[in-house]
């Protein structure tokens, strides 16, 4: 009887004050927002320079996945969440980029394996 605590409508919930410590402090959030600036300028500007054009597309698509990261991390709040949610998250980031890659090969090789079909 001694260990029941009653909760109300104002008090925190147990273990809400061990959930708070681990957020992320405003300071944070605005080093994360200039890093994601950060990233956004080299965007825009490798897209300029023509010595990047043979690596442009990969380049751009691991800093998007970087400034991803980052959001799903911070502000989404996902890095401070349960392992589940971010198993789960991650389960259905995989299948959708897989999805994603197996479309993007079959329509790369549609007319390697196709006949040739004569031309009436």
């Amino acid at each position: 009887m001694a260990d029941h605590v009653a909760h109300g409508p104002g008090a925190p919930a147990p273990g809400a004050a061990a959930h708070e410590e681990e957020h992320a402090s405003p300071r944070t959030y605005v080093q994360i927002a200039i890093i994601l600036s950060i990233i956004t300028v080299v965007e825009v500007a490798i897209w300029y320079i023509p010595a990047v054009r043979g690596v442009l597309v990969p380049a751009l698509i691991v800093l998007s996945l970087a400034k991803f990261v980052m959001v799903i991390g911070f502000f989404m709040h996902l890095k401070y969440d349960h392992r589940l949610y971010r198993a789960m998250f991650a389960a259905g980031l995989i299948v959708s980029l897989a999805v994603y890659l197996a479309l993007l090969a079959m329509a790369w090789t549609a007319n390697k394996w196709l006949p040739d079909l004569p031309v009436v």
